[in-house]
């Protein structure tokens, strides 16, 4: 088992103290197989903090004086935060660096971010969950270099809502749309377990969703923590097993050299 969604203190929203040997030591102690490093890179953001790119020269090093220190399968990738005025920084990014695994995810719709709370001024609840999945089928129809796609759906978590959940029905053109979108090409999803510890108390996407990617033919799935301290590593992990068993899947992807491999459910968890 390997966890495919994490930040060490190259994200600047991480816990700064959090290093690749925290993690490899915390995956030792787990029994996990390996980790894999999936930093934030957000081009273009409006929050300062994610405007320093990684120097993935610095990365890439320091990734292998960790493997060849510990022994322990070390795997890089990157959560690549979608804007359409990004895209040929993305490509380029991508194409330069031997990554074995691309999360792409949206963070910033239309200049803004739905952590600070700006993007849903003037919108109602369903407006602002609209628009997020619009620009979700935007990202699937004009990049393709990525292999999953993260946290779909966490839109839920932010805005001054009194509800953390949404109908399938209302969206359910848009998000057959962006499932099918994702399917044609040949990408996945993930089960991000980030929700079970906020305020949604779900995951991302919701179970609707997980059972909907699987009835249109969605194989592709990984698991991750979303972890922002090793603290957090593999988290929910078992929970995510029998939410993904109940949705239809028996098996999950594992990613290496942009390459998935299938292992079975029953053979990874308890």
């Amino acid at each position: 088992m390997i966890d495919q969604h994490t930040h060490t203190k190259y994200s600047p929203d991480a816990d700064q103290k959090t290093t690749f040997l925290d993690y490899v030591n915390q995956a030792k102690s787990l029994g996990f197989s390996g980790v894999m490093v999936t930093d934030h890179v957000d081009y273009d953001s409006p929050d300062p903090l994610f405007q320093n790119i990684i120097d993935y020269r610095v990365y890439f090093n320091e990734v292998n004086q960790v493997r060849q220190k510990t022994g322990l399968d070390v795997r890089v990738g990157v959560e690549l935060g979608y804007q359409k005025g990004s895209i040929s920084k993305m490509k380029d990014l991508v194409s330069t660096y031997p990554f074995d695994f691309v999360i792409m995810s949206l963070h910033v719709i239309d200049g803004e971010d739905p952590y600070y709370g700006t993007y849903f001024q003037g919108k109602t609840q369903e407006d602002s969950i609209r628009r997020y999945f619009e620009v979700v089928l935007e990202s699937v129809k004009n990049f393709d270099d990525y292999d999953v796609y993260g946290h779909l759906d966490h839109i839920i978590r932010y805005g001054a809502f009194e509800h953390r959940r949404y109908d399938l029905e209302t969206y359910g053109e848009l998000i057959d749309a962006i499932l099918k979108t994702i399917i044609s090409k040949g990408k996945g999803i993930e089960i991000n377990m980030s929700g079970l510890d906020d305020i949604t108390l779900q995951t991302y996407p919701s179970m609707d969703v997980l059972k909907r990617y699987r009835t249109l033919g969605g194989k592709i799935i990984t698991i991750g923590s979303d972890a922002h301290t090793y603290l957090d590593l593999g988290r929910y992990f078992n929970e995510a097993k029998k939410i993904l068993l109940e949705a239809g899947f028996d098996e999950i992807a594992i990613f290496s050299k942009r390459k998935p491999s299938f292992i079975k459910l029953n053979e990874v968890l308890k």
